[in-house]
């Protein structure tokens, strides 16, 4: 079974911010690792669900013309809200996945600490969805804690080795530790060609 959402809804009745994502240099180092791992500099449409208290969400802004921001957890969300009320290219909205996928498409979808908490049917539907809402040449981001826990039914490396079975994605960049594994993926062609890099983007290769 997918973790239960009392679980979600436990941890934030006793704390705003329960993984303390705006206070830990763990947490701010692996968001700007993400940020750094995306080939382009810029983005159209980004969708970040599980956004939790908006702190990648904030540095997401930074990079899109517009995000898509969501959490299961009306607080959570609430929190994601007001924290980016400044920015109008910013939306956020309480949503649960993989049932109420938002409509319409993305050039940028960021998975980050959110697929190990699904069953293998749920996460089969969150990613065929996924798949589908990435445009062509999109890029889809997979950033995943590596150490067990009792709530999580897989660890990144296990992420990472579905990941690498979708066939409509191709990898672009990894980055492994011993705490989180990080991969960037590009949406293939319809003729199957992978999306190019950023040096070949810039006539470099």
């Amino acid at each position: 079974m997918s973790t239960p959402p009392s679980y979600f809804e436990d941890m934030y009745r006793g704390a705003a911010d329960p993984w303390h994502l705006a206070e830990r240099w763990y947490e701010r180092r692996k968001y700007d690792l993400t940020l750094a791992a995306l080939p382009r500099p810029r983005y159209r449409r980004a969708f970040e669900p599980a956004c939790s208290v908006g702190e990648l969400t904030l540095r997401l802004a930074e990079r899109c013309d517009a995000v898509l921001a969501c959490d299961r957890v009306g607080s959570a969300a609430e929190t994601a809200a007001r924290r980016t009320r400044g920015l109008s290219h910013v939306e956020v909205r309480r949503l649960t996945l993989p049932g109420q996928w938002p409509p319409g498409t993305f050039d940028l979808i960021v998975l980050s600490e959110l697929l190990y908490y699904f069953d293998l049917p749920e996460l089969t539907e969150l990613l065929g969805k996924a798949v589908s809402a990435l445009e062509e040449g999109g890029t889809l981001v997979s950033v995943h804690w590596n150490h067990p826990v009792a709530e999580h039914l897989r660890t990144g490396e296990e992420i990472a080795r579905l990941l690498a079975s979708v066939p409509e994605l191709a990898l672009a960049c990894e980055h492994r530790e011993e705490d989180f594994v990080l991969q960037t993926f590009g949406r293939r062609g319809a003729d199957g060609t992978a999306p190019c890099s950023p040096a070949a983007a810039e006539g470099l290769t």
